[in-house]
């Protein structure tokens, strides 16, 4: 069984438990590595709590598990449509539509069944809030697509991985304070792509010789020799974009100290960093974890002092 299993798992003992076929559908929809629906959440949680609307508990339930949901479902897409290349990376091929063990029939009518979770998620928000999440589904459609016609699919992955700030932000931001403070939002945004590439180069840095050798294209391999450099230069650009949307929302030196604690984490990641390691660039990606709770701590600060 645990040749089915593939390398990366955060949870291979309970995975190891379940049937063959509950088993790929987990993996397929990437329960168990839930680092992509907690990158995928955080983003919600800062446009949700910056607008000062409270702790929000039942909204934050709903959106975690449309994130769940929906990173599940765009997994489960990008599998379908990278089946090919996936059998040609080391780390990919045990997928299981990659693998052959789940066939692509079997694997779109997963993707229905999490779409329709996702719906259900979609409904109990605010018709603004509705508009704003459906008008990401073209850029989620293209994103399978662009590692095959640009060096920088992380940058796309960036603008969809961080849609749910506006979400958030259109859900409670909007009831609360109108039609304002969308200069912040678009530097808080703007932060949060520059974020993604940062951490998703670090997560690319695994599949270099095997990207390099399928064509598959990359930040982590466009940087070349300056990945490190690059690393930094978008974490450095992080900060001074959502440094500028917290300024821009509320300008207080006070405000920017909320962010010291995420700035240091991603400086610990720069600092620590050590592409050559195998290991070190997936303890690092799954790090971001800990920076989006960071930086949601610091929008709940900054969000509740301004209000």
């Amino acid at each position: 069984m645990s040749d089915t299993i593939v390398p990366d798992t955060e949870h291979r003992s309970l995975i190891e438990r379940l049937p063959q076929l509950p088993r790929d559908l987990a993996q397929l929809a990437r329960f168990d590595r839930p680092i992509g629906w907690w990158l995928l959440f955080w983003p919600c949680a800062f446009g949700v709590w910056l607008s000062g609307a409270g702790v929000q508990w039942p909204l934050l339930a709903w959106l975690l598990l449309g994130a769940v949901a929906m990173r599940g479902a765009g997994c489960v897409y990008n599998d379908i449509v990278d089946a090919r290349l996936d059998a040609s990376v080391a780390r990919t091929a045990a997928r299981p539509v990659a693998s052959g063990r789940v066939s692509k029939r079997v694997a779109w009518l997963w993707l229905v069944c999490l779409c329709l979770i996702g719906l259900l998620v979609l409904l109990q928000l605010r018709w603004e809030a509705q508009l704003v999440a459906l008008s990401s589904l073209a850029l989620v459609a293209a994103y399978p697509f662009m590692k095959r016609i640009t060096w920088w699919p992380q940058a796309w992955l960036g603008m969809v991985f961080n849609w749910g700030l506006l979400v958030g932000w259109s859900e409670t931001g909007l009831a609360i304070l109108g039609h304002q403070h969308w200069d912040a939002i678009a530097a808080l945004y703007a932060g949060c792509v520059t974020w993604v590439i940062g951490y998703d180069t670090i997560y690319a840095l695994q599949d270099r010789e095997d990207d390099a050798l399928v064509g598959i294209r990359s930040s982590a391999l466009r940087m070349g020799a300056k990945v490190h450099a690059g690393i930094a230069a978008f974490y450095a650009a992080t900060i001074a974009l959502w440094a500028l949307g917290v300024w821009l929302y509320r300008p207080d030196p006070l405000a920017l100290a909320a962010l010291l604690p995420v700035a240091t984490h991603l400086l610990w990641q720069v600092a620590t960093l050590d592409p050559e390691d195998p290991s070190n660039p997936l303890d690092r990606f799954r790090s971001n974890r800990w920076a989006g709770a960071l930086m949601a701590a610091a929008c709940f600060v900054i969000g509740n002092a301004h209000s």
